[in-house]
């Protein structure tokens, strides 16, 4: 009888661990709301996992976490209806109440006489583009071999994650972060407005759209699952649908240069064009804030610009600011395995079709797009004053996004 106790005994006291472990590790991880139904077919690599194939080639505790992932599908197959009518309900044209917005105005047309591309197609060629490049030896760039292991904790704060449906996106600035970030917020009822999830997108304030806290990202995976963060991210990355979004590399440089240095930013004016104007066109005695500096005309030049980003000084000091850091550094795509690539230059059509993919299109619309975005047909005025040996080493050191993405050499700008 004392055997039989001590046994029953012990069984308690091994479920309650492992029930009390269960709670604690799963503590506000929100995968009880994680859905299958965003992924969508594509052409794979072989030997790659996709969703609920191939398990086997997990390591253990990989097959446990996925296990754990799977078991709370059967408790929440989709949104509550009731989120989804509130989500329908928004307006087709809402109220832009901040005033950046309203300066930049907003082309509500719906493009219908657009030629519709075709977009899986678009896919394919976009995926077959990477792939090939990623595997070819002889195109190599800075930390290109490494593996996704081997990427430092810091270099992951760009992949938000959404665990209500399923998705990561990795944002890269200049490139419609701002509303893409506002599209993840609604889909994931991160940020309440009143009490109530936002509906629609445009209703959410640029200062929360950009609050670090609003998103939950690869980086806070350490502080929230501890030795298990790593785990984690390779079966989300494996489950979940993974899309980042691109432009040409010199007119991004040039809508960064614009916005950060022709505006008025008191932060950026201290942290960058203090030292420009120092380094490249030597400034002393500088005004302590932009406003200043602007009322007696001293703003960085272009030229000064591309001077900083060329000075092999300014990478040993600090990495490049998110803004002109390279997009390979900031979403990795050779180590992760996207599985959507969108592109600002196709954006209305990109978005539409990657909304109608993750089968949220009737939840919400993607905001429309800027009327006075950075046209690429700006860059041989941009580039006319900066000499051409400059021009050259741009290249070389956004070469790998061009590659990677598909954009053509700017020929005209690397040759006399």
């Amino acid at each position: 009888m004392t055997k039989a106790r001590l046994l029953r005994l012990s069984v308690v006291l091994v479920s309650i661990f492992m029930i009390l472990l269960i709670i604690v590790y799963w503590d506000n991880v929100g995968t009880a709301h994680f859905y299958l139904h965003t992924s969508f077919s594509r052409p794979r690599s072989p030997g790659a996992i996709v969703a609920g194939e191939d398990w086997e080639a997990l390591p253990d505790v990989d097959e446990f976490l996925a296990k754990l992932l799977s078991s709370s599908l059967k408790q929440n197959s989709s949104i509550p209806r009731k989120t989804e009518q509130l989500l329908v309900q928004g307006s087709n044209k809402p109220v832009v109440s901040n005033l950046e917005e309203n300066v930049r105005g907003y082309d509500w047309s719906t493009h219908k006489d657009r030629n519709s591309l075709d977009q899986e197609k678009l896919q394919v060629e976009r995926q077959r583009t990477l792939r090939e490049f990623c595997a070819n030896s002889s195109f190599t760039f800075p930390t290109k071999e490494r593996s996704f292991d081997d990427i430092p904790n810091y270099e992951l704060n760009h992949l938000i994650v959404d665990d209500r449906h399923g998705v990561i996106y990795c944002y890269v600035p200049k490139v419609a972060c701002t509303n893409w970030k506002r599209v993840m917020i609604v889909l994931s009822e991160s940020l309440l407005d009143q009490g109530v999830p936002y509906r629609n997108p445009l209703d959410i304030p640029r200062e929360h759209v950009h609050n670090t806290s609003t998103h939950l990202t690869f980086n806070k995976f350490w502080r929230r699952y501890g030795k298990f963060s790593r785990h984690l991210m390779k079966i989300k990355l494996k489950k979940y649908t993974k899309f980042l979004f691109v432009r040409d590399p010199f007119v991004r440089l040039i809508s960064a240069f614009r916005s950060k240095f022709e505006l008025e930013n008191e932060d950026f004016y201290r942290r960058f064009a203090i030292p420009m104007l120092k380094l490249y066109s030597n400034h002393t005695n500088l005004p302590t804030s932009v406003s200043e500096a602007f009322g007696a005309g001293l703003k960085v030049s272009f030229s000064d610009f591309i001077q900083y980003l060329l000075d092999p000084r300014t990478e040993k000091m600090a990495p490049f600011n998110e803004h002109w850091r390279q997009v390979y550094r900031l979403c990795h795509p050779c180590q992760i395995d996207y599985d959507f690539i969108g592109k600002l230059e196709t954006l209305d059509e990109d978005a539409a079709y990657l909304l109608q993919l993750l089968k949220v299109d009737r939840l919400l619309r993607f905001p429309p797009s800027y009327r006075n975005r950075t046209a690429s047909s700006w860059e041989d005025n941009w580039f006319a004053k900066i000499p051409l040996a400059w021009r050259q080493q741009l290249y070389k050191l956004y070469e790998a996004d061009f590659v990677l993405f598909g954009y053509p050499k700017p020929e005209n700008l690397l040759k006399d």
